[in-house]
């Protein structure tokens, strides 16, 4: 077998709660969790365990249709930690570890921005790779109408306790891991490089297809 069985592979699930939807556009983080998931010494598979949680002070206020869908409030965060505060704490569960969240772009996009002005190390240069378990739930599930987080927990039988909260959505995340991990051994896919390569082949085709696509021009292109 070629490459690293899934049950080598130490996985960090992470999941973040923030003011908004762009750290570019001046959006923070108002709290992460971080849970392990990785082989367990005394018995076979995986297991979960507990690795990082807290609220953080964004230092800025929260919208209010933020605090409507999570819960977190700015009265709730005033005496919390900053991410500096914390951001050693969390490197610890992410170093050497694989980042996996579902839409992992929105998680490590936010937490990129956080280190980034807090450390002078990367993100990238702590997590040894990223899976994301949306894209791994459109090739796995793509019987399944949708592939949120409610749905594809629901597919699993995998209660959410604390929807919208980073520690709630990321034990769910965890235990949907190892659904798709699961599936994709029956699909005859036993390694995280075969699954990379995988969504990596599904990517290229994906930019082919839309690169085919007619576009709209006024000629400037040609016919």
């Amino acid at each position: 077998m070629d490459g690293t069985p899934f049950v080598d592979v130490p996985f960090v699930v992470v999941d973040v709660e923030t003011t908004g939807t762009s750290p570019h556009h001046g959006d923070r983080v108002t709290e992460v969790a971080a849970v392990i998931v990785e082989r367990h010494p005394d018995r076979p598979g995986l297991t979960v365990r507990e690795g990082f949680h807290s609220l953080v002070n964004p230092g800025r206020p929260i919208p209010w249709h933020i605090t409507r869908l999570t819960g977190i409030n700015d009265a709730m965060v005033v005496a919390a930690p900053t991410f500096a505060d914390i951001a050693g704490e969390l490197a610890a569960q992410l170093v050497g570890r694989v980042f996996v969240a579902h839409n992992a772009a929105f998680d490590w996009g936010f937490l990129s921005a956080e280190f980034a002005r807090v450390s002078p190390t990367p993100l990238d240069a702590l997590a040894t790779g990223q899976l994301c378990t949306v894209r791994l739930a459109r090739r796995l599930l793509a019987h399944l109408p949708r592939r949120n987080l409610d749905a594809v927990s629901a597919h699993y039988g995998v209660t959410i306790d604390g929807r919208h909260r980073a520690a709630g959505d990321a034990h769910a995340t965890a235990q949907v891991l190892l659904g798709l991990l699961q599936d994709a051994e029956r699909d005859g896919m036993y390694t995280l490089e075969e699954v990379q390569g995988m969504l990596a082949r599904r990517t290229a085709a994906a930019r082919r297809t839309r690169s085919g696509i007619p576009r709209a021009t006024n000629g400037a292109d040609g016919v």
